[in-house]
């Protein structure tokens, strides 16, 4: 049976902010995690929009954007975010790398956790390129069982050369080592939902060891290969980038990233296979 929820206005905890359920219900906290570097253009409309849809989805939620370091005014926006949403800003003035601020948000879910078991952690992009409303079905395949949810990209013209080339590739050339480990037809994407408690698992298994060295597509397929091992239960459901609401050029180099690909993706199916059970 469904349940009922009736969601309050904000309510305000010093200079933060969140959305208060009226009463218990069995849903855990819905971390949504966004690495983000110069994303000043958009990250401030990414906010609002989650906003929207997680107001209709009815969740309790927190925001975790990890500022890698950004030159823009990406901070300031943040900033202000902060006043008005349930937002916390990670990282600084030093830039690590796609990788590091992946790493960096699993952990930080992983320690606030309090309900590891009905916790989840989506990550998305903060280019607008992953659409706010492809959550509620996340969420929904979530709550549903799903240990890992993944959104699995649906290629298109739409897409930027650069996108369509590495894409084009990346299967073909990550096949042999991602296959026997990933139930994923697209494990290059970033919009996912992880249950906490695979992120800590995860965590106690690899220990002192990065959940996540690589960069950019190869990071993803790493962070879904080491949480893959650990997962009851792997989803997917389809979802449509619009790489065309993104306002500045794709960063992507395809040639430079499928050879990354290739490399990291032996690498990672290597440390998988000698990781201790």
């Amino acid at each position: 049976a469904q349940v009922a929820w009736a969601v309050r206005v904000i309510v305000f905890e010093g200079e933060r902010a969140s959305f208060q359920p009226s009463n218990r219900i069995p849903f855990g906290m819905l971390y949504i995690g966004i690495p983000s570097h110069n994303e000043a253009s958009t990250v401030g409309l990414l906010l609002w929009r989650l906003r929207s849809v997680m107001h209709e989805v009815a969740r309790e939620y927190e925001i975790l954007v990890f500022d890698d370091g950004s030159t823009d005014g990406t901070a300031d926006i943040l900033g202000s975010y902060s006043e008005v949403l349930p937002l916390t800003v990670l990282g600084g003035s030093t830039h690590v790398g796609y990788g590091r601020a992946l790493d960096a948000l699993v952990r930080a879910a992983a320690e606030r956790t309090r309900y590891p078991r009905r916790d989840a952690l989506i990550t998305m992009q903060a280019d607008f390129t992953d659409r706010p409303e492809d959550l509620p079905e996340l969420i929904k395949r979530f709550e549903g069982g799903g240990d890992i949810v993944v959104a699995e990209r649906q290629l298109s013209p739409a897409w930027p050369r650069p996108a369509r080339i590495l894409q084009h590739f990346a299967t073909y050339i990550t096949r042999s080592y991602l296959q026997p480990i990933v139930d994923s037809k697209d494990p290059f994407g970033t919009l996912r939902a992880y249950r906490v408690s695979v992120l800590r698992d995860a965590i106690k298994k690899w220990g002192d060891q990065p959940l996540v060295a690589s960069h950019g597509w190869s990071a993803n397929a790493e962070l879904l290969v080491r949480m893959s091992g650990l997962s009851r239960r792997t989803e997917s459901t389809p979802s449509s980038p619009r790489y065309e609401l993104r306002p500045r050029e794709s960063r992507l180099r395809p040639w430079r990233g499928a050879v990354e690909l290739f490399q990291r993706a032996r690498a990672i199916s290597g440390a998988v296979k000698r990781a201790p059970a």
